[in-house]
């Protein structure tokens, strides 16, 4: 689903959303109390603004604002083409507490992607493997290289393949650490890129199916909630990885990905 574009040609603070706006914002809820509120971030949807971007998650969650108040602050982000679980914070105390757990690496990110041609070999396995950013003008993304590059950052991705065919496979992911790309390019550095990566070399087509964008989606969260005590988040999957999926005969046998 694609989020519904107004007319406005610039951004204000507050911004004033429309029916039709507050109605997609609200809709993506999948989880809200009185300090948080988790979403489910469809695909093509920017986290925050950039590159002259002004319809964002970020301005959508003006809807859940209380009268004079400022809205929900997003605690981390994901990739335009990504979808899955976001999570955000409705006060400031709530906010520099998840801030803190996440820098802290307390966060519990779980993802699932469409990868190919075939399975990681083996199986299941880690993939460590320091990265560096490159730029070039406004466009900027990762590479694999020695740790002993001066710009090196220490990158660490576990995985296990849950369905797999001679042409692809569906792996479930988490990294351990929380670098730019670093799914996207830990799995292109193993011969496995993520279906519809076009910056990495993942396919565009797919058991005769064109891909239609990046397949990769955050399937679930666990944290430290504010209050005290660990809380986990999932989302589904969406239709058109669902529909990959059936296409490519991935189906996981037994227990759904989680």
């Amino acid at each position: 689903m694609n989020p519904p574009r107004g007319s406005r040609k610039a951004v204000h603070n507050p911004v004033e959303l429309t029916p039709v706006e507050i109605d997609f914002a609200k809709s993506l809820v999948i989880y809200e109390d009185k300090l948080i509120l988790a979403l489910n971030k469809p695909p093509g949807l920017s986290s925050q603004g950039g590159r002259g971007q002004v319809h964002t998650l970020d301005e959508l969650l003006w809807a859940f604002a209380r009268p004079g108040k400022a809205r929900p602050r997003l605690i981390h982000r994901l990739d335009r083409d990504t979808s899955g679980v976001i999570l955000a914070a409705k006060t400031k105390p709530a906010a520099a507490a998840l801030g803190k757990t996440l820098m802290g690496r307390k966060f519990r990110k779980t993802y699932v992607a469409v990868v190919g041609p075939g399975a990681p070999e083996p199986f299941t396995g880690a993939i460590e493997a320091p990265l560096r950013r490159e730029e070039q003008g406004r466009e900027a993304w990762m590479r694999v290289c020695g740790p002993s590059h001066p710009d090196a950052v220490t990158a660490l991705t576990l995985y296990r393949t849950l369905a797999h065919s001679p042409a692809a496979a569906l792996v479930e992911l988490r990294p351990e650490t929380g670098r730019m790309h670093q799914l996207r390019v830990h799995l292109a550095s193993i011969g496995r890129p993520i279906a519809g990566d076009v910056r990495y070399g993942g396919a565009l087509t797919l058991a005769g199916a064109p891909v239609p964008r990046l397949m990769l989606h955050a399937a679930a969260l666990e944290f430290p909630h504010p209050e005290g005590g660990a809380k986990r988040v999932e989302a589904p999957l969406p239709p058109d990885i669902g529909a990959l999926i059936a296409a490519a005969g991935l189906e996981p046998k037994g227990r759904a990905p989680r």
